[in-house]
């Protein structure tokens, strides 16, 4: 009957794609906000975001989505949020709206779309109410470094999680013996999770942050996650750098009224190969987006200006745009080895050269032309 065993038939590995996780870090800055507001109003953002996160979502099942905020002087989760609000009907909710205040009709809604939108929305609401207006005019830029790193711990801590140990207890025969424990680790060659992160840019200058978004940029280099760019006001020539660092995608969106087709046709598709529906077969058959040049100059580490020539230190690789005081490194404190930089360069005589009669005519005299007559 062992030659019978149908064990076999219960032993398929799938072959369905890894689930996709979509991070949208979402430039939250009242103020940049404010100035975009004739052409594209936050209401008309939302909506368009919604659409655009609910497009991810249906493309697979397993695909995941989490959105983050980046606001001035810090960074938090909108979705999934880290703390429950109180439901629409408490007395306590000030922030919240019921559902027929929003004209969500749950009867026509899919529940984890309408769980998703009332979720984003109430944090969002919470997040906006809660600043202060004094940060946002001490503040111009938002932290855009920290909204990464809430974005990196979040999928590795999803990645551990789908990384599942199985652990299996035999009872022997024997009740002397005690019982042995087996444990079964899964393995597959394919990813248990594709991860890309898409940031909706608003605000300009963020050279105060280059140490932190280079180190960031670095960890998604090295866990191959794709930062791509959808830049709605100004231009960041970091956020350049980093789209191409990660092959990711920087698109400068020139018409924001169209920004759900710029979404859907630039961002919907995944970068990763067969990853997690509207994947890499789908990205294939679209033309993608390129910028003309990348401005890989760098901002010093001394005053956060970007420069294009500068100095380095050859241990931790700092930049300064002039020597640092003393020789010494503000980084690692390192004595740097200047040599004799700022002094007057040693002056060597030249010596004159002798001038030597030539009689071929060089020094001027041309002779008369005619032949040496001959005896």
């Amino acid at each position: 009957m062992d030659s019978l065993d149908g064990s076999d038939h219960y032993s398929k590995t799938s072959e369905e794609p890894p689930p996709s996780l979509l991070t949208i870090i979402l430039d939250t800055h009242p103020s940049a906000w404010a100035l975009l507001n004739p052409t594209l109003p936050f209401r008309t953002f939302l909506a368009h975001l919604l659409v655009f996160i609910n497009a991810h979502l249906a493309c697979n099942n397993s695909n995941q989505i989490s959105v983050i905020a980046a606001h001035p002087l810090r960074a938090e989760f909108l979705y999934p949020s880290p703390a429950p609000f109180p439901p629409a009907n408490h007395p306590n909710n000030n922030n919240n709206t019921t559902a027929e205040q929003e004209g969500i009709s749950e009867a026509t809604h899919y529940r984890p779309f309408l769980s998703l939108q009332r979720t984003l929305l109430s944090s969002l609401t919470h997040l906006l109410t809660s600043t202060p207006p004094s940060s946002l005019e001490t503040t111009p830029s938002v932290a855009l470094s920290g909204a990464l790193t809430l974005a990196l711990t979040h999928h590795n801590r999803l990645h551990t999680s789908l990384s599942t140990t199985t652990t299996t207890t035999t009872k022997p025969s024997n009740p002397a013996h005690p019982p042995s424990t087996t444990t079964t680790t899964s393995t597959s060659s394919t990813p248990p999770l594709s991860s890309r992160i898409l940031l909706i840019s608003l605000t300009g200058s963020l050279s105060p942050q280059y140490i932190p978004l280079t180190n960031t940029i670095f960890a998604c280099q090295r866990l191959n996650i794709p930062i791509s760019i959808a830049k709605l006001a100004g231009d960041t020539a970091f956020l350049e750098q980093a789209s191409d660092s990660t092959r990711g995608t920087y698109l400068q969106i020139h018409h924001p009224k169209g920004l759900l087709q710029y979404l859907m046709m630039a961002f919907l598709p995944n970068p990763h190969d067969g990853g997690g529906g509207g994947g890499g077969a789908e990205r294939g058959m679209l033309r993608p987006v390129g910028t003309q040049g990348v401005d890989f100059r760098a901002a010093c580490f001394c005053h956060r200006r970007v420069v294009e020539m500068g100095w380095v230190c050859s241990v931790c690789l700092s930049i300064f745009c002039s020597p640092p005081q003393d020789a010494i490194c503000l980084t690692c404190g390192t004595q740097l080895k200047l040599g004799n930089y700022g002094h007057k360069p040693a002056v060597v005589v030249r010596k004159k050269k002798k001038r030597k009669n030539r009689l071929d005519g060089a020094n001027g005299d041309t002779g008369s032309g005619a032949a040496t007559p001959v005896p």
